[in-house]
């Protein structure tokens, strides 16, 4: 006679409470048994053990009401069943289980605002993906994360509509429909509470902006939390600045029109009155460096509390005492408010903590690149004092190798030392290798065409290598070139290059392209640095020069240097020089200098010799303006009793010297043909104030400008041709202009416009008051 007993559960979407409530009321439904085997259905992807692991029985151990009831809450539990149901039969224990279908694919249609790739990452932290379980409430979870990330870039009209595809062995694909609707601008932004400050002085302290003229390309009356956020942070740092100590704000407001099309922000502020400073004290363990740490506390008593110059107190005084070995210096910095009489009692309590050595340094990240390329950029050495300033500037050399996108520097403590710490350099490696092809138009050299390939990392070895074209309608270049900036352990750079180039007349309606100059050579350079920002170069390099397409209506200063040199001469050319450059920048300086002075000396067929200087200066006024200042002398001269060579004459007029004038056009004119032909001397000085351009403030690459430059192109023996009959008044003589611009960092390079008028114009002279280039500075 056999005894058969049946328990049957069945959880289908119910929690865990009812559960608890139903399965005590059938606990009679049988009396505890001794399992004599375990049996699983249903199961195709979840592996048998992992069922088995959540069942509190074994065979040959007792199964009674209670754990059966533990063992369903566990399974479903798991988020793997839909369906759990546990069955006994002559002492064999059955669980039958449904499992909930596997996401096979997660796809996004009509997504153009986000990467689908950010986007997968954003639902994998909420536990939503590919390979994942699919559940109707993650599902849920996973078009509302969708959402908030619409809405944080002010797109609130998104829909989101996720569409379900059943797929085999129990899989399903998930496809996510959106429509991504119109974004919402910014039709109103208003500072409430402010009495010292207009609302308006307020508006331009922040990111975010109604609709402007430039917003277009700015983007910035487009709603962003995080932008939005910023702006929090900046307006109170605009009156900690000004000594409002006590400023507080509440969350801004912000609303959106019915039609999701306009959003208003309103910022409620409680200004305070400002604090002015009484006193300024240092406290805590100066380590007898008072002379030393007080000339940098940036503020002084009488002053208005400023929170950004006690910010530049507190990272002075860290980071002189980081040059001494204090890697874990703290300046804290403690106003105590006189309510009364709106004055302050400042002190910065100074904690140096433990001076410490640098037992190694650890290089990680470079899969490519040899470790002795990096290593040789670092300045703080292993088994020396700690020193802040050497590893900034370790972490600013190795960055500005161009090999990495990242470059990180982190310190960690030595476990058993006080007094010792590690340093890690982890650089993340981009590829070095790049195809270039460029294009651009000038107003004087027309349609310009580029074209290269390089390396700068050949072989992890830190070497260039490069093959770079150019052509234009006066000029055509082929270089290449190779560069090992450690030629020496010390830091002594290599470059040897060939090059050809070939140049044609300027285009000023007189020529007619009768003569052309080709120069074909090599060279070998070396630099070497003295100083962060110095370094002195010399080098040599042999050049042939040849003229072709003469004809009678060559220029008669052509003719004469052929009856000077011959059609085709050689030269080696021996050049020195020195450079500085504490420019924040080289694209978009703010501030800084650049110093560059050289000299070329040349022998055999051409003698003479050239002296270059040049200087730049960036002067930031406020926050959004830069005054810069650029000056520019060549001076060259022939000796061996020749005339300087026509052929390395140097140019002015247009973009790059004076404005407002033919590019190429300042200096004398041929008496034949009225060509312009430069001249053996150079001198240039320009002004230029840089200006936010409207509703891009912030926007360093893009900028307007007033210009005003000056400059003249002669001849350092004297004597300057005025072209056929005397044709140009004074050629030779200074060339004033002024005027106004725009610049812009365009992805195919540097781009200005500019519109000059030229203030002293004579008879003869060629003005051009528009003019654009792409592919030059300042």
């Amino acid at each position: 006679m056999s005894f058969s007993r049946k328990l049957h559960f069945v959880r289908r979407g119910l929690p865990a409470l009812l559960a608890a409530l139903v399965i005590p009321g059938i606990a009679n439904a049988f009396t505890p048994f001794v399992v004599r085997d375990i049996q699983v259905q249903g199961i195709q992807r979840v592996d048998a053990g992992t069922v088995f692991s959540y069942l509190p029985v074994k065979v040959g151990e007792q199964f009674t009401e209670a754990q059966a009831a533990e063992a369903i809450q566990k399974l479903y539990s798991t988020g793997f069943f839909n369906d759990v149901r546990i069955d006994t039969s002559n002492n064999v224990l059955v669980v039958t289980v449904e499992e909930r279908p596997t996401i096979a694919s997660v796809t996004f249609n009509g997504m153009r605002e986000f990467d689908a790739k950010a986007i997968t990452q954003s639902l994998a932290k909420v536990g939503f993906g590919q390979g994942r379980v699919f559940d109707n409430a993650m599902l849920e979870r996973a078009r509302f994360e969708i959402e908030q990330q619409y809405l944080s870039k002010g797109k609130y009209g998104v829909e989101v509509n996720p569409i379900i595809t059943p797929l085999p062995r129990n899989r399903v694909g998930v496809s996510f429909e959106i429509f991504e609707g119109g974004r919402a601008k910014i039709r109103e932004i208003h500072v409430v509470g402010n009495k010292a400050f207009k609302e308006g002085t307020l508006l331009k302290e922040m990111d975010l902006t109604t609709n402007g003229m430039m917003t277009w390309y700015t983007n910035t009356d487009r709603y962003s939390r995080e932008k939005l956020e910023g702006d929090v942070e900046r307006l109170r740092s605009f009156y900690l600045d000004r000594g409002y100590l006590e400023y507080s704000a509440e969350a801004p407001q912000v609303s959106i029109s019915p039609d999701r099309e306009n959003i208003f922000i309103t910022y409620t502020v409680h200004e305070g009155e400002p604090y002015t400073v009484r006193s300024v004290k240092l406290a805590g363990e100066l380590l007898d460096l008072n002379d030393k740490i007080e000339p940098l506390v940036n503020i002084k008593e009488g002053e208005t509390f400023s929170a950004a110059k006690v910010n530049q107190t507190v990272k002075a005084i860290t980071e002189y005492l980081g040059t001494l070995g204090y890697a874990f210096a703290n300046v804290n910095p403690n106003p105590v408010l006189d309510r009364a009489t709106h004055e302050t009692d400042l002190t910065f309590f100074v904690d140096p903590g433990q001076r410490v050595y640098v037992r190694r340094i650890q290089v990680g990240g470079n899969t490519r690149t040899r470790d002795e390329v990096i290593r040789r950029e670092l300045r703080q050495q292993e088994a020396a004092w700690y020193d802040g300033d050497a590893i900034k500037a370790s972490r600013d050399r190795v960055d500005r190798l161009g090999y990495f996108n990242e470059v990180n520097v982190t310190t960690a403590p030595v476990a058993g030392s006080t007094d010792q710490i590690d340093i890690n350099v982890n650089v993340k490696e981009k590829p070095t290798g790049l195809i270039n092809l460029g294009v651009g138009y000038g107003s004087t050299d027309k349609l310009m065409l580029s074209a290269g390939i390089s390396q700068d990392n050949i072989f992890g070895s830190g070497n260039t290598l490069s093959l770079q074209v150019n052509t234009s309608e006066t000029n055509r270049a082929v270089v290449v070139s190779h560069t090992d900036p450690y030629w020496t352990r010390d830091g002594v750079s290599k470059t040897t290059s060939l090059y050809y180039r070939r140049t044609t007349p300027y285009d000023n309606d007189y020529s007619d392209g009768d003569y052309r100059v080709t120069a074909m050579g090599g060279g070998l350079n070396f630099g070497v640095p003295i100083s962060e920002s110095d370094r002195v170069f010399a080098g040599v390099s042999f050049e042939n020069n040849k003229l072709s397409r003469l004809r009678d209506t060559t220029p008669q200063a052509y003719k004469d240097f052929v009856e000077q040199y011959g059609e085709s001469t050689n030269a080696f050319i021996f050049n020195v020089g020195w450079s500085k450059d504490t420019r924040d920048s080289a694209l978009v300086p703010n501030k800084g200098n650049y110093t560059r002075l050289s000299a070329d000396v040349s022998t055999l067929d051409l003698q003479y010799y050239m002296l270059s200087a040049q200087q730049q200066y960036y002067l930031p006024l406020g926050r959004s303006f830069t005054l810069a200042f650029n000056g520019l002398l060549d001076w060259g001269r022939a000796y061996g009793n020749k005339d300087f060579p026509v052929i390395k004459n140097v140019y002015g007029g247009g973009i790059g010297s004076v404005r407002g004038y033919e590019g190429a056009s300042l200096g004398g004119r041929d008496t034949g043909s009225n060509d312009y032909l430069g001249g053996s001397r150079r001198m240039v000085g320009n002004v230029q104030l840089y200006l936010p351009f409207p509703g891009a403030t912030r926007d360093r690459t893009l900028r307007w400008f007033i210009f005003a430059d000056a400059g003249r192109v002669d001849n350092t023996a004297g004597g300057c041709m005025r072209g056929v009959d005397n044709y140009a008044e004074d050629p030779c003589g200074w060339k004033y202009a002024a005027g106004l611009g725009f610049s812009w960092q365009s992805p195919l390079g540097p781009l200005q416009l500019s519109w000059g008028r030229a203030l002293n114009a004579k008879r003869g002279d060629d003005k051009q008051a528009f003019q654009f280039q792409i592919g030059t500075g300042f």
